[in-house]
């Protein structure tokens, strides 16, 4: 039994020095591998080696102590009471050591739980996207803590650890970066699908309001930009129907649309209707029965503001705008009492580019009364004319082409035009009240896409009839400009029955 101590204590008592010698050497190697205390103790082939050297040394104690007197004052009863006691040293040491060795595990956990730590802080610096996996990084440190060990010292730390790795994920959100946090806050929504909801506690329905605050605020913010909003808004409604940033979105777009519905009326009318634009768009993409008559209500003022802006443009002589305002006006919104106005200031438009007097004011919205006068117009070109005019009524004609037709020198033009005996040109009557007329003659594309427009003006008088003939001259090879004519359109009273004009 004094042997089992480990001490050679049996061979000690004995005067067997030299195998006790070899006790105390085989106890400091195992003292020498098991100290300090590791987490995983001592190798189980070196316990299991020094385990069967006391059982050999315990043995032989026995066979040497059979042969052998007791010298002294020692007796059997003494010397088996005082191993009997010292045993408790090896078992006191075992004890010890397993303490040694708990402590160990957990410093070891300690250390896990702050190397999680140092990932978060330095995660915290970054923006979300390049720090998401340190972030995840660290929280796998602490879920393992908590589940894998949960009676230890660190997992204890954990549900502190866990609410400064939400605080630090969401530190935009508190910084009042709402687009910003829209990211971090659905991140940390998604952790109860793969941390214990008892480990996280409150914390795994935390960010469900500030997401549904920060999709509001975010979209507030981006509507007028690219996409309006309509994604963070449609994840609101779709996320959260019932919070009360949900339901604030309705209003919100709807008084933004007034707002721009009255900049039509009082405003810019163009400025206006391209944000009207971009709020139908945000919501065309929500769910209906979130925004009801938004649809309907943003539409009205793009067609009121689609309007208002093509006069708006043609006021301030920007005729080119104007005339492709409102001529999208009228194919948009063929069923719109304006549309048929819409189509007469085009025309006037399209005129005043070529002609800015044909721009002076709008064009008359009805027909004036009184007589008219009958304006006949031939086309002598191989290719159609498209005729525009503008004045006491607007409107336009198209002539078909003179099929055997050509085109004529500058000096031939206005002597031999329209002059053919026994050809029938293509013609247009025009009745037309008396007043100035701007007119432009258009000559279409493809083979006459070289030929220029014309545009001139004419003052219809009452009493008369008028003749306007149409053709084309080829342009001179060393590129003169060519002679401008007077006019386009002449009285058939006073002329003779027609009038040239170079196209």
């Amino acid at each position: 039994m004094l042997n089992l101590t480990g001490l050679g204590l049996g061979y000690a008592l004995l005067g067997r020095w030299g195998r006790a010698a070899g006790c105390w050497v085989a106890t400091a190697v195992l003292l020498f591998v098991a100290l300090p205390a590791d987490p995983d103790g001592v190798p189980a082939r070196v316990l299991a080696v020094y385990l069967f050297l006391l059982v050999l040394a315990a043995a032989d104690g026995a066979r040497i102590a059979v042969r052998s007197p007791l010298g002294g004052s020692w007796r059997p009863v003494v010397a088996a009471g005082l191993g009997v006691v010292l045993l408790a040293v090896p078992a006191g040491g075992a004890v010890a050591y397993g303490a040694a060795r708990d402590e160990a595990r957990e410093q070891v956990l300690l250390d896990r739980l702050a190397g999680g730590d140092r990932r978060v802080a330095a995660a915290s610096r970054q923006p979300f996207g390049a720090a998401k996996g340190e972030y995840e990084k660290a929280l796998g440190v602490y879920r393992a803590l908590g589940e894998d060990h949960p009676d230890s010292r660190a997992a204890k730390l954990v549900p502190d650890r866990l609410k400064a790795y939400y605080d630090a994920v969401s530190t935009p959100y508190a910084g009042k970066r709402h687009c910003e946090a829209v990211a971090p806050l659905t991140y940390l929504r998604s952790l109860p699908g793969s941390v214990d909801r008892e480990l996280l506690g409150g914390l795994a329905s935390w960010p469900d309001e500030p997401l549904a605050e920060s999709l509001y605020a975010c979209g507030v913010s981006r509507i007028g930009q690219v996409g309006g909003g309509s994604s963070e808004f449609g994840e609101l409604l779709r996320t959260f129907p019932e919070s009360a940033p949900a339901r604030q979105v309705g209003p919100e777009l709807g008084g933004r649309i007034d707002t721009q519905v009255a900049e039509v009326e009082d405003g810019d009318p163009c400025a206006a209707t391209e944000v009207l634009r971009g709020l139908r768009s945000t919501v065309a993409d929500l769910p209906a029965a979130s925004v009801p008559a938004l649809g309907a209500k943003a539409d009205r003022g793009i067609r009121n503001g689609t309007y208002a802006c093509g006069v708006d443009q043609f006021k301030k002589k920007s005729f080119g705008e104007a005339r492709t305002t409102l001529a999208g006006f009228a194919r948009s919104y063929k069923g719109d009492e304006r549309a048929a106005q819409a189509r007469k200031t085009a025309i006037a438009a399209e005129i005043a580019a070529a002609r800015p007097a044909a721009g002076k004011r709008l064009p008359p919205s009805g027909s004036p009364g009184g007589p008219r006068m009958e304006l006949v117009i031939s086309n002598d070109a191989p290719n159609g004319v498209e005729v525009l005019y503008t004045g006491p009524v607007t409107g336009a004609v198209t002539l078909k082409p003179c099929a055997d037709c050509k085109r004529y020198s500058v000096s031939a033009g206005p002597r031999l035009a329209c002059r053919a005996s026994g050809r029938s040109y293509p013609k247009a009557r025009l009745q037309l009240p008396a007043g100035d007329y701007h007119f432009l003659y258009k000559h279409g594309t493809g083979a006459s896409s070289r030929v220029d427009s014309y545009a001139a003006g004419s003052k219809v008088r009452p009493g008369y009839t008028y003749t306007s003939c149409t053709y084309v001259v080829e342009r001179s090879p060393l590129g003169l400009d060519l002679p401008t004519l007077p006019d386009l359109v002449k009285p058939a009273s006073l002329t003779p029955p027609r009038a040239g004009a170079s196209q």
